[in-house]
């Protein structure tokens, strides 16, 4: 959602848009791929090469098209099988990557975070342990330590380096442990965030996560992050001062989701800059909009370029 609004001011305020995606996904389409070719999960970059296409029409919706029959096809989607092909003509997927932003004039770079096998695990509260990253986004308790399989796993040099010389490094929104957290844990991804020259914003989700972060306020989100990287990395948080609808919450509180709350002087209090502007997408889902979020987080970048960036809003409206 953030890739697609951002990708509009690519050539303006924003000179380059680059997105490091985690790879620990072991789950669905993506699970079964990796199994049986040894590849790297394709879903999660498939979904950010589609954002980031300059013509989100007809080739983008046959690279998101999942088959729904046929043996051995049902459930995988057309881009993730297409990936895995690349990968085997290529013998590299990262050039399989290439290729694909190539086909679908991307406007933007896609990178994993690494090219190692990695797996997920985690330790909840109870003691009870979570093996794969499925397991752990549905743990249903508060986990008290994330891991890796294995432990220190070499970051992909290009996303280290783009981290490093990022004007902006946007952390989220997205699942906080399996998507967000899950690239902390790699030590080179870490490091370079930290040693990163630009400002570090982490936009807040909506709603908690059922099974992953129920109960968890903004500002727990936050102490889970500083967990691994560290106090004081998070510069800027980008909150949503929209009202939620609420005839859509029990729908989500039956499904164990609740409203992030968010105390913007306890951040402040923290020494972190609070950006806060109505966020909330049209409709009776709890969405970002994504031209709402990549207004607030450009104003971070460059606030005296606000006027253009609510020109180009209105325009791509």
């Amino acid at each position: 959602m953030l890739l697609r609004g951002l990708k509009v001011w690519v050539g303006g305020p924003i000179r380059e848009l680059t997105a490091v995606v985690t790879v620990s996904d072991d789950g669905g389409s993506s699970g079964r791929l990796r199994r049986e070719f040894g590849i790297l999960p394709p879903g999660d970059i498939r979904s950010c090469i589609v954002a980031l296409a300059d013509d989100e029409d007809l080739l983008a919706r046959l690279f998101q098209y999942r088959f729904d029959e046929g043996e051995g096809l049902s459930g995988h989607s057309f881009g993730n099988l297409f990936l895995t092909a690349l990968a085997g003509i290529t013998g590299d997927f990262y050039e399989a990557i290439l290729t694909a932003e190539a086909v679908l004039s991307v406007r933007g770079r896609i990178l994993p975070a690494t090219l190692s096998d990695l797996r997920l695990h985690a330790k909840g509260l109870s003691g009870r342990t979570y093996e794969g990253e499925s397991a752990v986004g549905g743990s249903g308790e508060p986990l008290q330590e994330i891991l890796l399989e294995p432990e220190a796993p070499p970051g992909f040099g290009p996303a280290i380096e783009a981290i490093r010389q990022a004007d902006l490094v946007v952390l989220g929104p997205g699942s906080l442990y399996t998507s967000v957290i899950a690239n902390l844990l790699i030590p080179d991804i870490d490091a370079a965030i930290r040693e990163s020259r630009g400002k570090v914003v982490l936009p807040l989700n909506l709603m908690t996560q059922s099974g992953e972060t129920e109960g968890m306020s903004a500002l727990d989100h936050l102490d889970a992050i500083e967990r691994y990287l560290g106090s004081g990395a998070i510069d800027t948080v980008v909150v949503n001062t929209a009202r939620l609808p609420k005839e859509s919450l029990p729908a989500y509180r039956e499904e164990g989701s609740e409203p992030v709350m968010v105390d913007d002087e306890a951040f402040r209090q923290r020494g972190i800059e609070v950006v806060g502007d109505d966020l909330l997408a049209e409709g009776k889902l709890i969405r970002h909009d994504r031209f709402k979020l990549a207004r607030a987080i450009l104003s971070v970048l460059k606030p005296e370029d606000a006027a253009e960036v609510d020109a180009g809003v209105k325009l791509a409206e």
